[in-house]
């Protein structure tokens, strides 16, 4: 089994738990980085966790989700080793792994639909980095 990382804020909770299900049946394990309620927090508490453990090797890539998905992807792509791509079709899902190696899928929780967000979920992760001229591409994005 490959493990998986999610994080989400208060907003993006809900539909945190109702994806685990179906990354569970793609043959995910996952380690659950918060929150853990609908609670209000503040989202960089566990897009850090979430982008350290990538890092690490801990999981191989996460899904991440806020209100609007913003906060929590900038708050990821602070981090050297991430490329989160805010996703809201199946298309931009596709593209975000094909075109920029994505390893992580932000959703934005408050904008789309639980049926949208599973769709975008398997266009995910039924999609392969490209390679080839995207490669040069994605090794420019880090910082030097």
């Amino acid at each position: 089994m490959k493990f998986i990382g999610m994080a989400s804020d208060h907003a993006g909770y809900e539909m945190k738990e109702a994806l685990k299900p179906l990354v569970q049946s793609l043959g995910y394990d996952i380690l659950d980085y918060g929150t853990h309620s609908t609670e209000s927090v503040d989202y960089p508490d566990f897009a850090h966790p979430l982008a350290n453990a990538i890092e690490k090797g801990e999981v191989c890539c996460g899904i991440a989700l806020c209100g609007s998905g913003n906060g929590i992807s900038m708050t990821l792509n602070k981090h050297q080793g991430i490329r989160a791509a805010l996703c809201w079709t199946p298309e931009l899902a596709s593209l975000a792994k094909q075109h920029n190696n994505a390893n992580v899928l932000s959703l934005p929780a408050r904008f789309i639909s639980l049926e949208d967000a599973q769709a975008i979920v398997k266009a995910y992760f039924a999609a392969s980095f490209e390679g080839g001229r995207h490669e040069r591409r994605v090794q420019k994005i880090a910082c030097r």
